[in-house]
């Protein structure tokens, strides 16, 4: 890739504003970049080579495999968003991977190892990058407890309510989603089967909440959620 997009790429995140302008270039000598296409796997936890992610472009899943084999989606990454080995170690008791979404996305990437020197060098981007790994282990977390406190119907609403001001595009009341999540997807994000999640968009849209097909979601009152 152009180092001169790297560049910019990499200025243009909040995480490396602290950097001067020859540190961002020294960035982008350790960087590598990726694209992908909708149905991708881009990330094992299990990897012999543990990495940095930052995404650029698109949308990405982050699946959890439990012994039996059971997968849950435990984050949806976004534009601008970090993931991988954000703990700085790699953990052999997580197993998890990261999935394509969307029609095509674009991937910084960093060697942990790299990643790391870089840190020690300059105080002010690990300083930030702490807070800034700090604020999304607290929204993972929150969204657990959210779970394991409210009825499937609840999680639901819940959740199109956070994607909707995320993503959503608003006219009035009226908010317009890019859909590029299955029923199933949905169904793994608020930790109940498929059948349920799809019975519950059903309910919402014969009682006029929201229309419901695979390229958006639209919610007619985000005021009723």
């Amino acid at each position: 890739m152009h180092e001169e997009l790297k560049y910019w790429y990499l200025r243009d995140h909040k995480l490396f504003r602290t950097l001067s302008f020859g540190q961002i270039r020294q960035l982008c000598i350790i960087t590598g970049f990726k694209k992908a296409q909708k149905g991708e796997i881009i990330y094992f936890s299990s990897s012999d080579v543990p990495r940095i992610f930052l995404l650029k472009k698109g949308n990405i899943k982050i699946v959890a495999v439990d012994e039996e084999g059971n997968e849950t989606i435990k984050d949806i990454i976004q534009k601008g968003d970090l993931f991988g080995e954000l703990t700085l170690e790699a953990d052999d008791q997580t197993n998890e991977y990261a999935k394509v979404l969307s029609d095509d996305v674009a991937i910084c990437s960093f060697l942990l190892s790299d990643f790391e020197n870089l840190l020690l060098q300059n105080p002010s981007l690990a300083l930030s990058y702490t807070k800034f790994v700090g604020l999304k282990m607290k929204r993972i977390k929150n969204s657990y407890s959210n779970l394991i406190s409210k009825d499937a119907k609840t999680r639901l609403f819940q959740f199109l309510k956070d994607w909707a001001e995320k993503e959503g595009v608003k006219e009035g009341r009226k908010v317009v989603i890019e859909n590029y999540l299955t029923q199933n997807d949905i169904a793994q994000i608020i930790c109940t089967s498929r059948q349920t999640a799809t019975q519950l968009l059903n309910e919402m849209e014969n009682n006029g909440t929201l229309t419901y097909n695979r390229k958006e979601i639209i919610i007619l009152d985000i005021t009723k959620l």
